[in-house]
């Protein structure tokens, strides 16, 4: 009998993205699953029900008790959680350390949670990362919400009214968001820096065209991982970046630890510093902020620098991260299909890596610790 897949309407607040696009319901209707979308699934990424061929269309109160696998991108409700059969594979962005009582439903209803965020990040894994996938959007996003909000041009112009000089962009980690920001800054013709604790990333920040900012510190540890700062190397880190941000029109910072709360490295003084005009997105707002003053979803005015927290910034671009993040979850969905079989190898590292919940009890080590660790 064929694997039924599943994907609904996401519940989310805001949210804009699918979990299976006409694309990849093809994709895994040739691999012999039967696909089922709740009506609309799509509708919000711009794919409307006509679009998907060879997809059944249930409600989710009929549909749920028939998943075999349900595709995701945010966490489904409560109410949809509690409809799955036991044994239902779940897989999606999960967000393993926001909700312990979601994690302890999951293993309760003996459910098999795979949570993308998990995956092991390795070359083999790279068409499954919908960190990077969808940190390219937002990445993306950020800087166009920047340059939105930004009161004077980002290129330099030569007018009758005299020449206009280029915004001085500085953008604060360079990982696929920070460099995607980058890379969009000097599309729209700004002077930019890029900086980052890892001094390995300088090559890929002047690949892109922008200036590596170096503040004197190195974090270079072993294995191209950075190693902690020591409280004397941080202060006077602090003390250069603020210096150089009195100097800078827009400022996008995108530092962010999955699972923990973003690293603060804009303080309240370092703004009050900044020249009035100035602009200050936040890319890890959702996570706590990069910055002292950030608000999600909020926009705040210090003294007339505009500091902004944006949350769901990926969603922003439905369409093309929906496509993205549905390629991601085939790739890995493929790797459980075989024809009418569907079978768990938990001796593959990646399926092992991303399992969250499976047969009753939490997988994830760090996430049981701390789940087991509270409760007891």
């Amino acid at each position: 009998m064929a694997t039924t897949i599943l994907a609904l309407r996401e519940s989310a607040a805001g949210e804009r993205r699918v979990a299976i696009t006409p694309e990849t319901a093809k994709k895994l209707t040739a691999a012999g699953a039967r696909v089922v979308l709740e009506p609309g699934a799509g509708e919000k990424a711009h794919f409307p029900d006509a679009a998907y061929s060879d997809v059944e269309f249930l409600d989710a109160d009929a549909a749920l008790p028939q998943a075999d696998v349900v595709l995701c991108v945010q966490p489904p409700s409560q109410a949809s959680l509690g409809a799955l059969r036991k044994g239902c594979v779940l897989v999606g962005m999960l967000a393993p350390h926001a909700d312990d009582a979601r994690v302890r439903t999951l293993a309760q209803a003996g459910i098999s949670a795979f949570s993308m965020e998990l995956l092991p990040r390795t070359t083999r894994a790279q068409s499954m990362d919908v960190l990077s996938s969808q940190a390219g959007m937002a990445g993306y996003k950020a800087m166009l919400i920047a340059a939105q909000l930004a009161p004077r041009f980002f290129p330099m112009l030569t007018t009758a009214a005299g020449t206009i000089r280029p915004s001085k962009v500085l953008v604060i980690g360079a990982g696929v968001a920070g460099l995607q920001a980058i890379a969009t800054a000097r599309r729209l013709g700004a002077q930019v820096e890029g900086f980052d604790v890892r001094p390995e990333t300088r090559e890929q920040i002047e690949s892109l065209g922008a200036r590596f900012l170096d503040l004197g510190v190195s974090a270079a540890g072993e294995g191209g991982y950075a190693r902690e700062l020591t409280a004397e190397e941080r202060a006077e880190q602090q003390r250069r970046l603020g210096e150089h941000l009195k100097g800078v029109d827009v400022v996008v910072t995108t530092a962010a630890v999955p699972g923990r709360p973003a690293p603060r490295i804009v303080s309240a003084a370092m703004v009050g510093a900044m020249k009035p005009g100035s602009v200050l997105v936040d890319l890890a707002a959702e996570s706590g902020g990069n910055c002292e003053l950030t608000r999600p979803g909020e926009r705040v005015d210090s003294d007339g620098v505009t500091v902004f927290g944006p949350t769901g910034l990926a969603s922003l671009g439905a369409l093309h991260a929906s496509e993205m993040y549905a390629r991601n979850l085939y790739n890995f969905v493929s790797l459980m299909l075989a024809g009418d079989a569907f079978k768990l190898d938990f001796e593959d590292d990646l399926i092992a890596g991303a399992c969250l919940v499976h047969d009753g009890r939490i997988h994830h080590g760090p996430t049981r610790d701390r789940i087991e660790g509270t409760r007891a």
